[in-house]
């Protein structure tokens, strides 16, 4: 396993990745990969017709993260220059297999396997759930206007899918260690007794795995 950090946060949206993503960031001085969201052309539409603008949403998303993610390898990773992501590309197969039906899906898995054969692989995950309730009030309070349309049955099933998604990659991955936090029990924006916890979980983590600081 490579020796420099990567950490990626994941979840379902509006779990607060990309909070605890700077936090992590600005206490470590690790550089910060924040995934692209409000520019995709498509996302609104989404939201309001899921079925008819999905796989022009997906591949969007794909593309970006893959450019990201090349350019987070050839920046910073090879230069063992420490990150922390807001995302780990696994999460497209997670809302594909959700939203694609068909030939879209078959022919947006061949990409997908072809764009991330030779991606950086996190050496560290954080992944984040909560309750549906919580995950609807932090959307709304956010404000972003692309996901003011979303349906609350797609955002349950979304973090279902997550839940079963995670269990499946730490039997398949056991060589990457994953720390799992309850947003219901947990406010690491509001408390700092709980961001403290989180940290201290991410240096034991780190020191057990001898990861460079």
């Amino acid at each position: 396993m490579n020796s420099t950090p990567f950490i990626a946060v994941e979840g379902p949206i509006g779990v607060g990745k990309t909070s605890l993503a700077k936090a992590i960031s600005e206490h470590y001085q690790f550089e910060l990969l924040k995934e692209i969201v409000e520019e995709n052309p498509f996302l609104g539409k989404f939201y309001d017709d899921i079925e008819g603008w999905s796989f022009q949403t997906e591949m969007f998303f794909l593309c970006n993260r893959y450019k990201q993610l090349e350019d987070i390898q050839n920046e910073y990773l090879s230069k063992q220059i420490p990150v922390v992501a807001d995302y780990h590309i696994f999460k497209n197969r997670i809302f594909a297999s959700r939203t694609l039906k068909g030939q879209h899906y078959g022919k947006y898995m061949q990409i997908f396997d072809i764009l991330t054969e030779d991606m950086p692989v996190p050496n560290m995950i954080i992944y984040l759930n909560a309750s549906l309730e919580t995950l609807l009030k932090r959307v709304k309070q956010r404000g972003r206007f692309v996901e003011q349309n979303m349906d609350p049955a797609y955002l349950k099933q979304l973090s279902i899918d997550y839940d079963t998604f995670m269990k499946a990659f730490q039997k398949q991955h056991p060589e990457i260690p994953v720390l799992s936090f309850n947003g219901d029990e947990i406010d690491f924006v509001a408390n700092e007794s709980d961001k403290e916890m989180i940290f201290a979980q991410i240096e034991a983590v780190m020191k057990k795995g001898e990861l460079a600081r």
